[in-house]
């Protein structure tokens, strides 16, 4: 009986230590479309070793509508933060390119208590060529149902539509195609889905360019340094420096 209260007193002391009870950040993540939450996992990873609260969930990314889908995800996910703690000094997002949708789509006509920083990779701002060229295809219908059919380039798509948001944004675009097949097809630099150009947004505070490929920018180490970079410090890390948060990076991600 002594040995295992000393233990539960142990654990209740650890847990009250760990990054993620205290934590005073919660950063949602949000995965791309067709995509699950392993594909954010490195991210999720660098960012609870710097103390942050992580939520990073599997989403149905290709059934409902992104304006209904953004209100389901997002309510969601901020359920949850305030689970792990009452009241964070920030909400994060970090998104791959269907998140960053997300989020524009969300605040569109709600606020965030506490909001603090997004980062959005590829994010397809101003719609995709590639969802203009397959959106009548049969197959890719099926695959990526209604969702796929909101996010090209025409002035009446979804992220055509949307206004400038009150938040600090920070984008980091792909410039190496990891679809060459498709690239043809995309005007520019592009990262094989979406054009570098289509990434940006007007109320943007920071933007940078990487060599990644829309597929696995999640998973690039030079991504995830500018993520946690421009979450601490507001800005990117452009290549006058930043050597030591990206030796800090790697030795995070061994």
């Amino acid at each position: 009986m002594k040995y295992t209260k000393i233990k539960i007193v142990l654990l209740l002391f650890i847990f009250m230590i760990s990054p993620i009870a205290s934590a005073s950040e919660c950063t949602i993540l949000l995965h791309g479309m067709g995509r699950t939450h392993v594909s954010m996992e490195l991210i999720e990873k660098a960012l609870k070793e710097q103390g942050h609260s992580v939520w990073n969930k599997n989403y149905e990314s290709t059934e409902i509508p992104i304006k209904t889908l953004a209100d389901i995800v997002i309510n969601n996910a901020l359920d949850d933060c305030a689970k792990v703690k009452s009241s964070h000094d920030k909400i994060n997002f970090v998104t791959h390119s269907l998140g960053g949708i997300l989020v524009r789509a969300y605040l569109q006509d709600k606020t965030i208590k506490n909001l603090g920083r997004v980062v959005m990779l590829s994010p397809p701002n101003h719609g995709s060529e590639i969802v203009d060229l397959l959106k009548d295809n049969f197959i890719y219908q099926k695959w990526m149902g209604p969702v796929g059919q909101q996010i090209g380039r025409a002035d009446n798509s979804v992220p055509n539509q949307l206004k400038p948001i009150q938040a600090e944004i920070g984008v980091i675009a792909g410039s190496s195609t990891s679809d060459p097949w498709f690239s043809p097809f995309i005007p520019g630099d592009d990262d094989g889905k979406v054009s570098v150009e289509s990434t940006r947004l007007d109320e943007m505070k920071d933007f940078i360019v990487i060599e990644s490929g829309h597929s696995f920018i999640m998973r690039n180490k030079e991504a995830i340094q500018q993520i946690l970079n421009f979450l601490e410090h507001g800005h990117f890390c452009h290549p006058s420096g930043g050597k030591d948060v990206m030796q800090q990076v790697e030795s995070i991600l061994e």
